[in-house]
């Protein structure tokens, strides 16, 4: 907790307990916050705000009481409302109807009468503005801020009219930088897989100081930097600089006092220093407080934090400004085969990475929305986060404090550094860029939890841009090694103590001949690679020996994996992942799946200890104008909790029973109610030592110890009607149950139904389940899959009673072993051709080895492709099951349906 707002606690509140809220989180309006006497004081400008959005008839500036009809609201605002969840629109406050995705410019305005401060300096502090605020105190521009996630503050002295009515007026402007003549082209970040919501979406305030002060203008920053320069159990060293700066009229001598302050409101280690300023003189000055048996920041084993103290005092003995904030004694060494060490201690990160929107409320969040974010996922064993894709406000810094999180911290140098057409980024986006990454850590450097600063994610492209980004002429590409030099250069000059780190998307990855990729992890410290294998690309299998290959490539670097996992819809579900595929740009997403990438990613992830940290993608879903995917419009599904907090999903209890040691029993599939088929694997993730499956009251058997935490019951058959599962953990201290309720209809009981080839089953008129029971060949699909924003296109399939059945296939050398009961089945068979000629696929089909088509030639059947015929016959099942064969004479076999039907008596 290192900037300005932070650093405004007085001696009362730096001597309190850790435990003790901090300001942030107090309920304040418009009140002061810091005690009379001290030598600042902090009002939390909150309500009374009119605010704007477009253009305005008048000038507001020049023409009193415009805002006469402006919407009352309170700060943290944004207009903004983005994303929303396409069932049950009732149970959310985000619906089509209720969305507002304008981008541009919104005014907001404030009378306030200040108090009297003679002899002061007053200060307005704004935590963030999106994207640029232009900032008028009564009529007079006070100045201009680019960057919508940043501190920024504002010398209000000589413009403020105490103890009479005041005119605050605040322009900001959202508009997205797609023309580059507009005001925000040069304003990072330029595109990025996130919306960026407009408004002041973080408090402001109204801060007064004395003329003598630690510094204000240090890029929204405290005006001190602490630095743990060593750290063991016996001695600690802390390298403090203090900025301090005289505008008063005459010199002044002062002494500047460090000290650290135990728990207990001891003090640990002191330092002081003589200076004498002349007036409209800064100074730095370096203190080095020396503690004797620190007690060590060790993160969420131990995350014990002193206070810091900064005071300034005049030759009289008089206060004249104190800076107060947490403070961790830590240091981190990053091992390239090891990993990561926090005061010598080996800590294995379990990460996600985190954007600060939620539903309803966008990025105008509250400190307690913060807060319960963080209890979600520290409930989940979360003990690192990356905060992405741009500086985060205080909250999640000084909670990650309190709680001993890691967090990688990063600049929205997201994708494009350039504008349309542009090899090179101007000067003026390069210095936004330069002005981003200081402040960020200006305003961030003082807190134990932040390991490392991103400088950059996904800018190695190359020239393989995906649709959401401009193209470039003649096949050239930008290049971003110049510009990330130079931030890799400024981070260090800034900040020493640190690395720097940025997340790559390409390297290493197989593209179409002639796509070049910039190795841009050179750039940088440390390496951290966004990989979704098994979802945009490759399969989940491919993600080791991908990660081995970047750390042959760079044994030296330090390796970490930043991103990985998959999109879930919690109304969209599959009877088997592996049916078929998905579409990471479309409507099918089932969760099911997302739990499926997550398993097989963290069995790689947790076998390679030199991966030094490991984020998933994400903890919540979040709002993005370029996505139309499973069951949302404009959200990223590959949360592991819902944009609303209102939903954990499957995966979430996976890295619970995994990442935490809190007694964890979760039954998967609790959402996928009615049920397609009457037979079905049942999946638990439980960290027990033994585990049991009831159903309806039968017990099922118990699992011991179960590996990667997943228990799985094959092939339960469950009853028609209602099936209640219960699954008890053996635990310690007391047993822990989780209970779903499945039902099967009689439909489902009396016919099974196979959309083959297909992970979710098409909608149709007659119920079908996704592809499952089988064994071999391939998943096929005539649709055309979505892309950005672009939907899928469905194939027109002629002849077929189920079009959107018919559309996908699995074809190869295959069978399936159905479950059923003993009887007689009529057996219905539908075959597509999608592309071949008569004569170039011939096969024949076997059920329990009786022939039922052979030497089956669709195109020279049905006439062509894209055209549906059909096969049906009846068989008889005994030993419970039927087994289908796909017998390929030439080419390969295929089949797009399956449907089996209990056969009335006398059938043949």
């Amino acid at each position: 907790m290192n900037n300005k707002a932070r650093c405004l606690l007085t001696a009362m509140c730096a001597l309190a307990p850790v435990a003790a809220l901090p300001v942030w989180a107090q309920q304040v309006s418009q009140a002061e916050v810091s005690p009379a006497g001290q030598p600042r004081s902090e009002i939390e400008l909150a309500q009374g705000w009119r605010f704007h959005l477009g253009a305005l008839a008048a000038d507001p500036v020049t023409t009193p009481h415009v805002d006469a009809t402006w919407q009352p609201v309170s700060v943290p605002h944004t207009w903004n409302r983005v994303g929303y969840y396409r069932p049950d629109p009732a149970s959310h406050v985000n619906t089509e109807q209720t969305i507002n995705k304008t981008q541009g410019v919104g005014w907001y305005s404030l009378r306030l009468t200040p108090a009297s401060a003679p002899g002061k300096r007053q200060w307005l502090e704004f935590d963030a503005a999106s994207r640029i605020a232009d900032v008028w105190l009564n009529g007079r521009k006070l100045g201009t801020h680019a960057g919508g996630f940043s501190r920024f503050r504002l010398d209000a002295t000589d413009a403020l009219r105490p103890g009479r009515e005041n005119m605050l007026l605040v322009r900001v402007d959202n508009t997205a930088p797609a023309d580059k003549d507009a005001a925000t082209a040069d304003v990072l970040p330029l595109t990025g897989d996130f919306f960026v919501h407009g408004g002041l979406y973080r408090p402001v305030r109204l801060i007064t100081t004395d003329p003598v002060h630690v510094d204000m203008a240090d890029f929204g920053g405290s005006g001190v930097a602490a630095t743990t320069v060593e750290a063991s159990t016996d001695k600690a060293r802390v390298n403090v600089q203090a900025r301090i700066i005289n505008d008063g009229r005459g010199r002044a001598p002062l002494r500047v006092i460090a000290k650290l302050v135990n728990a207990q409101g001891r003090v640990a280690a002191t330092a002081q220093q003589g200076v004498t300023l002349a007036a409209s003189t800064p100074t730095q000055q370096t203190l080095v407080l020396d503690v004797a048996q620190p007690h060590l920041w060790q993160g969420t084993k131990d995350p014990y934090l002193y206070t810091l103290v900064v005071d300034v005092v005049d030759a009289s003995g008089r206060l004249r400004d104190r800076v107060s904030q947490p403070f961790g004694i830590r240091t981190i060494r990053i091992d390239p085969a090891l990993g990561l060490f926090l005061n010598g201690e080996h800590i294995a990160l379990h990460g996600v990475g985190y954007h600060q929107d939620r539903e309803g409320k966008g990025w105008a969040i509250m400190p307690q929305d913060v807060a319960a974010d963080m209890a979600i996922m520290r409930e989940m064993g979360v003990n690192a986060i990356r905060l992405t894709h741009y500086q985060h406000g205080q909250p999640i810094h000084d909670l990650a404090d309190r709680y001993g999180l890691l967090v990688w911290d990063e600049i929205p140098l997201v994708s494009s550094w350039t504008r349309r057409g542009e090899l090179e980024p101007r000067p003026a986006l390069i210095a936004n860029a330069r002005q981003q990454l200081r402040e960020l850590i200006h305003q961030n450097g003082n807190h134990p939890s932040v390991v490392n600063w991103g400088i950059a994610n996904e800018v190695d492209f190359g020239n393989s841009f995906p649709a959401f980004l401009t193209g470039y002429p003649d096949g050239k590409s930008p290049d971003p090694m110049p510009l990330l030099r130079d931030l890799q250069a400024l981070a260090h000059a800034e900040d020493p103590s640190r690395p720097t780190a940025l997340a790559t998307c390409c390297e290493g990855r197989l593209f179409d001949q002639g796509t070049e990729i910039p190795t841009t992890a050179l750039a940088a410290n440390l390496g951290g690679a966004n990989r979704y294998f098994g979802w945009y690309f490759g399969k989940p299998a491919d993600l080791g020996p991908h990660l081995d290959a970047l750390r042959a490539k760079r044994p030296d670097q330090p390796l970490s994996v930043t991103e990985y996992g998959a999109g879930g819809a919690t109304t969209i579900h599959t009877d088997d992942v592996m049916g078929g595929p998905i579409d990471s740009r479309g409507r099918i997403q089932p969760e099911e799946y997302e739990s499926y990438i997550h398993e097989e990613a963290w069995k790689t992830l947790k076998q390679r200890p030199y991966l030094w940290g490991t984020w998933l993608w994400n903890s919540f879903d979040f709002a993005t104008t370029i996505r139309a995917e499973g069951d949302a419009q404009d959200i990223n599904t590959k949360g592991l909790v819902t944009y609303d907090r209102a939903i954990r999903k499957d995966a979430y209890y996976f890295y619970k029973a995994n990442w935490s040691t809190a007694p964890t029993v979760h039954i998967n599939g609790r959402r996928y109610a009615n049920r397609a088929y009457g037979v079905t694997d049942v999946r638990v993730y439980s960290n027990a030592s033994v585990t049991e499956l009831t159903l309806n009251g039968r017990s099922l058997g118990e699992r011991e110890a179960c590996s990667d935490r997943i228990c799985v019951w094959r092939n339960v058959a469950l009853d028609t009607g209602a099936n209640e599962l219960l699954a008890r953990g053996r635990f310690a201290a007391a047993p822990v149950e989780d209970r779903v309720s499945w039902q099967l209809g009689a439909d489902a009981r009396a016919n099974v139904r196979i959309d083959a080839g297909a992970i979710v089953a098409a909608p149709a008129t007659r119920r079908f389940g996704s592809d499952a029971f089988f064994d071999g060949g391939e998943a096929g699909t005539l649709n055309k899959p979505a892309d950005y924003g672009k939907p899928a296109v469905a194939a027109a399939v002629a002849g077929a009673r189920e079009p959107g059945v018919a559309a996908t296939y699995r074809h190869g050398r295959f069978g399936y072993s159905v479950p059923l009961r003993d009887g007689r089945y009529r057996l219905t068979l539908t075959f597509v051709e999608p592309s071949l000629a008569p004569g170039e696929r011939v096969f024949g089909v076997t059920a329990n080895g009786r022939p039922i088509a052979t030497a089956l030639d669709i195109a020279r059947e049905a006439g062509g492709t894209s055209r549906a015929i059909e096969r049906s016959a009846v068989v008889a099942v005994r030993g419970g099951k039927l087994d289908l064969a796909f017998v390929p004479v030439k080419g390969e076999a295929i089949v797009s349906a399956i449907e089996i039907a209990e056969a009335a008596r006398g059938a043949r």
